[in-house]
């Protein structure tokens, strides 16, 4: 963002340009702080278990810690999530081995994951405790990537035909078709998913940063082990400060990053009216009074004049004759073969785990399967009763989209399994048990996903098509049956896709719960998978995560695939 050039730049006296600077100094500082003290974390001797300190005067500390592992996650799950979308866009050979590898990827629960990452960089990282916080960066990656990938490709699937092609007669290079074409295109889409992958990372936060693998405990610094320690003692003080802690920087994050992030991404909106004046935030409009932002924006496009004219060195042969394709011819099959090497060894090796599981317990793993099932379908539609209507009035209103942006952000955000001790036992003294409660517990942390895609869809609609609709004067379910849910039905179905995958994950805790020295369980294979993981088993284990994944894939490749075509080719603006 070039503040240098903003609207609503003000003069501003002396004091207030001398303030912005020291805020932003400060802030400045603060980061590098933060850099330094989770690089120390990172390097300091390997602890297979750390002793969680209870105390309000380390929530700081640990909240810094988690925060660093979130954002970590954050930063690769974008780059990841760009270029495997890419990829499997561009590359119709590729395609059809990255689709169906992404859709078997998603649906393998956190807990499938652990196991080898966590044993594997312990032993790669035997002095250090790098291997442990890079396990916990990981696990919490694979809570948050599926979704954005998803997302990212249906994106670039969207852009019309003519957009493109007016890419190529402007003559764009790759990385200018993504720069200039590509990622303004997706942006609403992707800041959407990217925040309600954030969730889904904070979601699993309490077995990220504590974990049981048979009889060896795992635990980092952090406020998902200080949850998972102030519920294991009963510790009430302790649960209330960690809430708190986990409130105060969601909703920090919201305000600093993912609303400045919103308000960008609308001037990509595809219309031909305007929508009314751009808005700003407090962040913007201090920073638009530094001198040292001012500076910053300035710099690149002072580089860009000084260097202008610069020549090059003449080549012996054109850029344009340069042997890309040869490299690209190279590289293909070495990466191909790579990525198949690699699979076809996880393939013998989990081989070897199924074959030591009995026919008995294959059949205990199915119906439990079911049992699992029927418990995501019908989270998956009392969600939606909800998320979409509301999804709608958010997208289409900007205005209330301001004031309820971070109270839906923290919902969201905040990690359903704290919740879980007071929501279960709010279920227990309405007579309830674990049993249908679980699809409560799984509505906590999969309705968001749905939410923020009708939010993201509805927000995309043109306004000369609301427009039109007005002078159609279409209303009530008129609006929604030919406007309303034919605009959104695209992000839509993106969401109930991610939501079901999240449900089946959040079924891991969901229907296995311990509180103090009581254990919940209800018949399900999440909690079959949580048993097997804290008993060691790992041939149930992978028995339970091949099952789930089976599952998955088949429902996704026999009916979400089939609904999201329909979607794509029927309801795409510009399509």
């Amino acid at each position: 963002m070039n503040f240098a050039s903003l609207p609503f730049r003000l003069s501003g006296s002396g004091s207030r340009r001398w303030l912005a600077d020291l805020l932003v100094v400060a802030a400045l500082g603060a980061i590098l702080y933060g850099i330094l003290a989770v690089a120390a974390e990172w390097r300091a001797p390997f602890r297979a278990e750390t002793q969680i300190d209870l105390s309000i005067w380390k929530l700081p500390e640990y909240t810094l810690y988690s925060l660093a592992r979130g954002w970590a996650a954050m930063l690769l799950s974008i780059v990841f999530s760009i270029l495997y979308a890419t990829w499997a866009y561009y590359d119709r050979r590729a395609q059809s081995v990255l689709l169906p590898m992404l859709d078997i990827l998603q649906s393998i629960p956190v807990l499938g994951f652990m196991p080898g990452l966590v044993l594997a960089l312990v032993a790669i990282f035997p002095n250090s405790n790098l291997g442990l916080e890079l396990a916990c960066v990981l696990m919490i990656f694979t809570a948050q990537v599926w979704n954005m990938v998803f997302s990212y490709y249906d994106s670039l699937r969207a852009i019309p035909a003519d957009l493109r092609q007016m890419g190529v007669l402007a003559g764009f290079s790759p990385l200018q078709r993504f720069s200039k074409l590509e990622l303004p295109f997706a942006s609403q889409s992707l800041i959407y998913n990217c925040m309600v992958s954030m969730a889904g990372g904070w979601f699993f936060l309490t077995i990220n940063e504590a974990f049981t693998l048979g009889n060896r405990n795992f635990q980092l610094p952090g406020l998902g082990s200080y949850m998972s320690v102030a519920i294991a003692e009963n510790n009430i003080t302790a649960q209330i400060a960690g809430v708190v802690a986990m409130g105060v920087m969601i909703i920090a994050v919201d305000r600093l990053i993912w609303w400045p992030l919103v308000i960008w991404s609308r001037k990509f909106k595809l219309e031909d009216t305007a929508s009314g004046p751009a808005e700003t935030t407090l962040i913007a409009r201090w920073l638009a009074h530094s001198g040292i932002v001012e500076f910053m924006a300035r710099a690149p496009r002072a580089i860009g004049r000084a260097t202008a004219n610069w020549k090059l060195p003449s080549l012996p042969i054109e850029p344009a004759h340069l042997p890309s394709s040869a490299w690209t011819r190279a590289l293909y099959p070495i990466t191909m073969l790579l990525v198949l090497g690699l699979g076809g060894l996880g393939c013998f090796k989990l081989g070897e785990l199924l074959l030591e599981v009995g026919w008995r317990d294959w059949l205990e793993i199915v119906t439990k399967a079911l049992l699992t099932f029927g418990r995501v379908l019908v989270a998956l539609i009392l969600s939606s009763l909800w998320t979409i209507p509301v999804g709608v009035w958010i997208g289409l209103n900007p205005k209330i989209a301001r004031p309820l942006q971070p109270v839906i952000q923290f919902a969201a955000s905040f990690p359903a399994p704290m919740l879980y001790p007071i929501v279960f036992g709010a279920i227990l003294a309405l007579g309830g048990n674990l049993e249908w409660g679980a699809i409560i517990l799984m509505m906590l942390g999969a309705q968001w996903y749905i939410l923020f895609n009708v939010a993201a869809g509805a927000q995309s609609i043109p306004g000369d098509f609301n427009a039109c609709a007005d002078v159609f004067q279409l209303r009530g379910w008129r609006k929604w049956r030919h406007f309303i849910l034919p605009s959104i039905f695209p992000f839509l179905v993106t969401g109930w896709i991610t939501s079901a995958g999240g449900a089946w994950n959040a079924s891991i805790v969901s229907e296995y719960l311990s509180q103090g020295d009581r254990t919940f369980i209800a018949d399900g294979l999440g909690a079959y998978i949580s048993e097997a993981t804290n008993a060691g088993h790992f041939p149930q284990l992978a028995a339970a995560v091949v099952v789930m994944a089976v599952f998955v894939v088949t429902i996704n490749r026999s009916f979400w695939k089939q609904l999201q075509q329909n979607a794509d080719k029927f309801c795409r603006f510009g399509g």
